[in-house]
């Protein structure tokens, strides 16, 4: 074994294989989560199954890449695109620069997809809009080809989970078409919920590792102050639909200190419940405007979440409960930047969340697995940044400032902040490249 990859597991804050088992029993659970969840749904029941020995053969991998020196996480994160049709109070994405509405994603460069033009740009719930080929800074975004040659990639290392996110991620039709594709990969949906057409019920139902995962921040009154008004309704409906349709879905939510009794509240989760739900993600919010800083949950906040969860867990054993970022110390450390996960961006960089938005590498130009190995990557998991005790919440937002740095002494790599804020990215994919979207 080279001495780097020595390094590399001596600084992941837990040998290489307390890491390996940490992940593997995490990805366990989750499966073993999402099977008794679909157990009253035969045809999503069966098809967990199969998944089940999937992700078995998948550990097989990873754990054969851990012997050789190559660590492989588990899990992914891609935000397949920048627009989005709401303005969510405190948006991490907008604050990044990495999301705009529908018209302006696409209006900088005037190039439309054909799919579009055809079945009429932003119209809800419709086509691939122009987003896909264009950010507002005029920069090339990843085509639906590009994104399946990730997820073959992805498939062939061993990894189980790719989270699909934005932007508002139903606006990429052709993107979760391409990842219902690939059945030996759970491909969770982090939507808005507000585009739930007869269309796209249909083009989830077709494919049973499209899991949406639909965004709330509790009642009625709560959802819209952040989310616009009418969302909540928009998204009972959505449910409603998924839930007659027979697709399996959960729920996300973002944990503030103003809402948290609310929502890991019994009245919140059974009426999710109630509507047919079998997740919720509770995902800590982390602010993006300084601002908002005293609504992000402390450490006194993490230690009753964790102890609330557990007895929502005993008293609800038909749900499954995550909490993100969750256990750092049980995990050894901050899990970004490969050792758990690391983000693709809209335009291709691998970033090492999507709270740190930046990047010295594009999946345009290297594989899947030599981004893992980029040198920002190499340095946050051997350099102790990942792995240093910390006030709480996500490490490396709270040091953003240390990240620019370390990323800029990368070298000359091309250094991407988000799809948008260093202007055009290299590697530009023209619109001929963006894939007419298949009747579903």
């Amino acid at each position: 074994m080279k001495i780097s990859s020595i390094n590399e597991k001596r600084n992941n804050g837990i040998d290489g294989s307390g890491l390996e088992n940490y992940l593997a029993h995490g990805v366990e659970q989750v499966v073993k989560g999402i099977l008794k969840a679909s157990l009253r749904n035969p045809a999503a029941a069966a098809f967990m199954m199969k998944y089940r020995k999937s992700c078995e053969e998948a550990a097989e991998k990873r754990a054969r890449s851990a012997e050789s020196g190559k660590h492989i996480p588990p899990f992914l994160i891609a935000s397949i695109t920048t627009s989005c049709n709401l303005h969510c109070k405190g948006c991490y994405a907008r604050a990044n620069n990495s999301c705009f509405d529908e018209a302006q994603a696409g209006s900088a460069s005037g190039i439309e997809s054909a799919s579009a033009s055809a079945a009429g740009s932003g119209s809800p719930g419709g086509s691939l809009p122009a987003a896909s080929c264009s950010n507002a800074a005029g920069a090339r975004l990843m085509s639906v080809a590009s994104w399946s040659r990730v997820f073959d990639e992805a498939e062939d290392l061993g990894i189980s989970f790719i989270l699909l996110a934005g932007g508002e991620p139903m606006l990429r039709r052709d993107v979760i078409k391409a990842a219902g594709e690939h059945r030996k990969i759970i491909f969770p949906v982090f939507t808005n919920g507000t585009m739930f057409t007869p269309e796209n019920i249909e083009l989830i139902s077709a494919r049973p590792n499209i899991l949406p995962v639909l965004s709330i921040e509790g009642s009625a009154k709560t959802t819209d102050e952040r989310r616009g008004e009418g969302v909540h309704d928009r998204l009972m409906g959505g449910m409603t639909s998924l839930r007659k349709k027979g697709v399996v879905f959960g729920s996300s939510v973002t944990v503030q200190k103003n809402n948290m009794r609310e929502v890991m509240g019994d009245d919140f989760v059974t009426s999710l419940i109630g509507n047919g739900c079998k997740a919720v993600i509770y995902v800590e919010y982390v602010p993006a405007d300084p601002a908002t800083a005293m609504l992000a949950p402390d450490d006194t906040d993490r230690g009753h979440m964790a102890a609330r969860l557990e007895k929502l867990r005993e008293k609800y054993p038909q749900m499954l409960f995550i909490a993100f970022p969750g256990d750092e110390k049980a995990s050894g450390g901050c899990l970004a930047a490969g050792r758990g996960f690391f983000h693709i961006n809209a335009a291709g960089g691998a970033e090492p969340c999507p709270f740190s938005p930046y990047s010295d590498t594009t999946l345009l130009d290297v594989s899947l697995e030599e981004a893992l190995r980029s040198p920002l990557f190499t340095k946050l998991r051997t350099g102790g940044m990942l792995t240093e005790d910390h006030a709480g919440g996500c490490v490396l937002f709270g040091q953003e400032d240390a990240v620019m740095a370390l990323r800029d002494r990368c070298g000359d790599a091309k250094v991407m902040r988000g799809p948008s804020v260093d202007g055009a990215m290299t590697g530009s994919i023209e619109a001929a490249d963006i894939d007419k979207e298949a009747a579903v």
